[in-house]
This record gives C-alpha cells, structure tokens and sequence, in this order.
C-alpha cells in the first residue's frame, strides 16, 4: 500500500510476538494481494484488465469494501468514487507514471468510462462493464485497520491499537488502565489546539492535502479538490468507513461536507480556514 503499519498491544500471558507479527503480515499479504492496484498481478489489476461483460468472483475481502464502496459512493452524491482508476493515472497519482495527460481528450475519455453507477455487483460477484478502472486506496487501507485489529482478537488480544497510514482503531485499553489517546492530525503550520481522541472501539482516519499520497480528485470533475479543505478526521466505529468518509468530506468541501457528514450522522473535523466540528463530533467530544 506504499506505507508502513505499527500495532501496540497487551500481550496475554505465553503470547508469542514473534507468531503474532507473522499473522498480521499474512492477513495484510490477503487483502494487498486482492486491493493493490500497484502490483499488477493482484485481483485488482486483472480485473481493471478485464474483458467488457465479464463478471468476477470477488473473495470476501474485496466484496466488503466494493459493496462498502458503493454505499459510500450512492450516500455521498459520488464525492467518493471507487471507479475513478483511469482519472487518478491520468493526474498522474497511479502505479504508471506515463498515463499522466492534461489532455481534455484523454480526460473526457476517461471520465466517460469511470463512475461507480456503470458498476454491477451481486451475489459476490462483480461486473467489469468495460474500460473502467477500480482504486480502492481511499478505502482498502481501512479495511486493512480493522482486519488486523480482528485478527488479533482472533489470537485472544483484546488491547490494542492498529495503525497503518495514520489510519488507526483502538480495541480495549493500555495496559495501565487508560484508553488508547490519539491526537487528531493538524495540517502542517496550522495553530490549531490539538484535539485528543479515546479510542476505545473506535477508529479514526483523516485525509489531507499534506500527506503523502493523498491527492484528492473530485470524481465529478475529474480534476484534483480546488475546495480550501486542507484536512478531514472521521470518527467511527469501522476504520473502513471512517477512510472512505474522510475522502467523501474532502471532495465535498467545507460547507457541503458538513452539511452531509451532519445528515448521516458522522462524527468528523474538517480544516481549512478555519475549523468545522460536525454535531456527532460535538456531541462524542461534551459525552
């Protein structure tokens, strides 16, 4: 996923972290193995290749965060989008660095073939309608939060936090009684308060025009966010969904994003002049 990952935990008694590493790399060798658009033989990159009308059998993995994907895409309006594959090449953020155009005709072709209302997904499996692109990377790292927070609950660790990316989800407390506290991210430079967050079950995730890889692109346009939107957290009990709302908000914008992220009941902080604090965030934060 072009990042790095950590894990704090409480050991049980006769835990060996040695075994407990190896079952977090092998869970995040499955989903990296499936979601990586930057290996070209993952399920991915098959399926971006595949033939116009042909269907895919997708694992369980990849069939939560595309039906995910898509719930987040119709909620949003479309400010998250996970077909926009050929627009993130094209703004030159893909695997491929010779796919960047500013052409308008490559764009306009590009848009015309992207859009997550061209895709089909039912009983497991997934349409490839013809010359559209899948990118999951605003949703796949926090899907991969919550697995290997799962998978150490799986080994009998209850108390721990998982981080990949600056995506993090906090299960139980530190060993010395306290909740997982993590501060929320401030875009370089910005004099704002840190605002410290217990995560106890819940995760966190923020995406920035600061962060390395983070480039937003307005599904709707085609074109990179232009919006003042220099961060956005989301709290939420899923880290998958907390990432693809991160990204929605950002597209969305200020106003917008707080106007959505108010009707669906997201708990969120967006920065950009200024600071937003949705109500669910409000009221997680007087709670």
């Amino acid at each position: 996923m072009g990042t790095s990952w950590s894990v704090r935990f409480a050991a049980p008694a006769g835990c060996d972290p040695a075994a407990v590493e190896a079952a977090i790399l092998a869970r995040l060798d499955t989903i990296i193995a499936e979601m990586s658009h930057w290996r070209a033989d993952s399920l991915i990159s098959a399926y971006n290749r595949a033939e116009a009308g042909s269907w895919h059998s997708l694992p369980d993995d990849f069939a939560a965060v595309i039906a995910t994907a898509l719930d987040v895409a119709a909620r949003s309006g479309g400010a998250f989008d996970p077909a926009i594959g050929r627009l993130v090449d094209l703004a030159g953020f893909g695997p491929d660095p010779a796919l960047r155009s500013d052409a308008a005709t490559a764009l306009a072709l590009a848009r015309q073939n992207a859009g997550w209302r061209r895709l089909r997904f039912r009983d497991g499996r997934l349409l490839q309608p013809g010359g559209l692109t899948l990118d999951l990377s605003g949703i796949a790292k926090g899907h991969a939060v919550d697995a290997v927070a799962d998978a150490l609950g799986a080994l009998g660790i209850a108390h721990a936090l998982v981080e990949i990316g600056g995506e993090l989800v906090g299960r139980g407390v530190r060993p010395d009684g306290d909740p997982w506290w993590v501060d929320l991210e401030n875009p370089p430079g910005n004099p704002l308060p840190p605002l410290r967050i217990a995560l106890h079950g819940i995760a966190v995730a923020t995406s920035g025009d600061y962060r390395r890889g983070a480039h937003s692109i307005d599904p709707r346009t085609g074109r990179s966010t232009d919006n003042g939107v220099r961060s956005v957290s989301v709290i939420h009990k899923s880290a998958m969904l907390a990432d693809a709302w991160a990204t929605a908000l950002t597209v969305a914008g200020p106003e917008a994003g707080l106007d959505l992220a108010r009707r669906e009941g997201i708990a969120a902080r967006i920065v950009g002049d200024r600071e937003w604090l949705s109500p669910a965030l409000v009221e997680m934060l007087e709670y």
